[in-house]
């Protein structure tokens, strides 16, 4: 079945609604040989942008919030073409936002055909603006099911929907035989999270979207994840070292150093001491800039006129100066 997933643009600005329309319709995420996969409802993919803006400016509200961002994602077996994923994400948009603007970009370049959706923030008809929140997007979800039974797609039960798509790892699977299923079910929000996630802000808004409370504070050595039932978890529980406080740090600076874009691969094994390395090697670089030679001390008005009176007093006595002598200035007055 596809999932649903809110993502969070830090920025809200004309701008930032610029770039993610750029991103999302990039000619080799969207592209399968002539045809191109970006389609929009009650607008034009190619000038969304503009048409969006006009939106705001006739009803006066160019501030706050610009846009919204969603990503449907389908699984492998599935298997459905581009035309496909495309139509089930135009029928969601119309569904849920009948009034409003919205790009739908197909993308083909990763293991999984998913759905980027752009919303404008601004109702097109009567000027209303979009507000959503974790309610929202639960009916979303129950909508985005709707569709795929529609179109003869699984839909998993709620029991279910908390499985990785990718093998869990030996410790996970010990933790569920031990009834610790609610850890499986945070393991999996954590996962989810982290797709679509690319600084601490955004993963902790993806986490909290689940109905989840994160304690992340940096005077405290690990992270606690809070369920909605109460339970508290820390990061060193979850059996997966990715998920401790420091390296969750670290992947998060590598996804804001190489530009990490929702549903963007993976970087490759290895990544992350390479990251500590360049780290190591940048801060080294930054020492041996800043260590400059200390210059010589500056001489005071004073030391100069008492130095100017001693080298006076050797000439009034018939001394010759020295090499040293010629380097005072004798301008000063007794």
């Amino acid at each position: 079945m596809a999932t649903f997933i809110a993502i969070r643009n830090r920025k809200q600005t004309a701008g930032a609604m610029q770039g993610v329309l750029k991103y999302v319709a990039q000619d080799y995420k969207t592209k399968w040989g002539n045809l191109k996969f970006v389609t929009g409802h009650n607008c034009v993919p190619q000038c969304a942008f503009t048409e969006m803006m006009t939106t705001k400016k006739r009803f006066r509200k160019t501030d706050g919030r610009q846009f919204y961002h969603f990503v449907q994602s389908f699984p492998e077996e599935d298997d459905l073409t581009p035309q496909e994923v495309n139509a089930i994400g135009l029928e969601f948009a119309a569904r849920e936002f009948p009034d409003f603007e919205v790009v739908v970009a197909t993308h083909l370049d990763t293991g999984h055909l998913h759905n980027h959706l752009v919303v404008n923030s601004v109702n097109c008809v009567d000027g209303k603006k979009l507000h959503q929140n974790a309610t929202d997007l639960q009916a979303h979800r129950n909508v985005n099911d709707e569709i795929c039974l529609k179109h003869g797609l699984s839909v998993l039960e709620k029991a279910k929907r908390h499985e990785k798509k990718k093998r869990m790892k030996p410790g996970e699977y010990q933790a569920g035989l031990r009834g610790e299923s609610w850890k499986l079910d945070l393991i999996h929000v954590i996962n989810e999270a982290l797709e679509y996630a690319d600084d601490r802000e955004s993963f902790i808004y993806n986490v909290e979207q689940e109905g989840y409370q994160v304690v992340w504070s940096d005077t405290r050595k690990h992270i606690t994840f809070i369920t909605p039932e109460g339970r508290r978890c820390r990061d060193s529980s979850l059996h997966d070292e990715t998920f401790l406080k420091e390296n969750l740090e670290m992947l998060f600076m590598f996804r804001q150093v190489f530009e990490f874009y929702p549903g963007s691969e993976e970087p490759e094994e290895g990544w992350l001491g390479e990251v500590a390395y360049n780290a190591v090697e940048f801060g080294r670089y930054l020492e041996q800039a800043l260590d400059t030679p200390e210059l010589p001390p500056i001489p005071t008005w004073s030391e100069s006129k008492q130095r100017s009176r001693e080298a006076l007093k050797k000439l009034a006595h018939g001394q010759r100066f020295g090499g040293e002598d010629y380097d005072y200035d004798y301008s000063f007055s007794m």
